[in-house]
Formats: C-alpha cells, sequence, structure tokens
C-alpha cells in the first residue's frame, strides 16, 4: 500500500509530455503550374516563436490577433522553410493562414514551376528547431502520382525528391 502512496505521489509531479511537430505538404498543380504549400503549425508554438524572435505578442487567432503577425510569420518562414529545384533556391509567396482549433495553417506558393524541365526538389525545414531541440518537421511532397515524405529534425533538415 505505502508504494502505491508513494508511485501515486510521484506520478502526480510528472509533466505531459508536449510533442513538437509540423506537417507540411507540397503538392505540384500542373494546370497552375505551381508549387502549392501549406504547413501546419500549432499556434501556441507560434505564439512563442513571434514573443522569442521578434518580441511580438501575436494573440493568435483571437480577436486581439496583432496586425504585424502575418509579416513576421513571413518572415520567419522565409528564412527557416527553403525551396531548391535542381539546386538554385526558390522564392515562394506568402498567400495567408487560417486557423484550425490549435493549429494554424499557412499556405505558401511557387509560381510559374515546370516540373518536367525539373531533376530535383530539395527543401530545408528548419522550422521551429531554433526554439526547440525536440521539434520535428514533416515533409510530403507529391508530383504526378509520386509522393515523398520525410522527416527532419534540428540535425538533419533537408530533404530531397529525384523527379
Amino acid at each position: 500500500m505505502l508504494i502505491f502512496v508513494i508511485a501515486l505521489s510521484l506520478s502526480s509531479f510528472t509533466v505531459l509530455h508536449k510533442f513538437y511537430v509540423s506537417v507540411t505538404n507540397i503538392n505540384y498543380v500542373e494546370e497552375d503550374q505551381a508549387l502549392q504549400i501549406t504547413s501546419r503549425l500549432f499556434v501556441d508554438d507560434l505564439e512563442e516563436l513571434l514573443k522569442e524572435r521578434y518580441d511580438i505578442e501575436g494573440l493568435l487567432g483571437t480577436d486581439k490577433e496583432t496586425a504585424i503577425a502575418d509579416k513576421y510569420i513571413e518572415k520567419y518562414l522565409n528564412t527557416k522553410f527553403l525551396l531548391y529545384l535542381d539546386d538554385e533556391k526558390v522564392s515562394y509567396n506568402f498567400l495567408g493562414k487560417k486557423y484550425d482549433n490549435d493549429v494554424v495553417i499557412c499556405y505558401l506558393e511557387v509560381e510559374n514551376v515546370l516540373l518536367d524541365t525539373i531533376k530535383t526538389i530539395e527543401v530545408q525545414n528548419e522550422i521551429l528547431t531554433d526554439l526547440f531541440d525536440e521539434q520535428k518537421n514533416l515533409v510530403h511532397i507529391k508530383y504526378e502520382g509520386k509522393k515523398k515524405s520525410f522527416v527532419l529534425i534540428k540535425s538533419d533538415t533537408k530533404g530531397m525528391l529525384n523527379l
């Protein structure tokens, strides 16, 4: 009985483990000749990032969300999420974001992409790895029925799809 009481009291001090993960989907849309990208991040992780890196209280997903939140989210993504087509870095447009419960979905797009002339797509995803050592970034690339997925971590931030 004493062991049960000790175990119960010790378990009350354990902290629930939090998962640090993002999921990014990259799809080639032939009729638009574009790579359409969605990146899902936990709102609280992004909030912490804005506060830590830019000293901004984003209040994301609330009526009081700061007007500059998108600017800083875009700035951060542009430094931590990079795309290369045949070893050449490409730019993307930040189209906006929406909220789905505790997740923010960021929409990005690379325009004027002719994938039939491209041999490789490389992704470098360091999103939130500078803030959370345990961060895992899942990346799924789809193109003409081909799909490749990567789990990128702080020590391994790049993945490549050969077309």
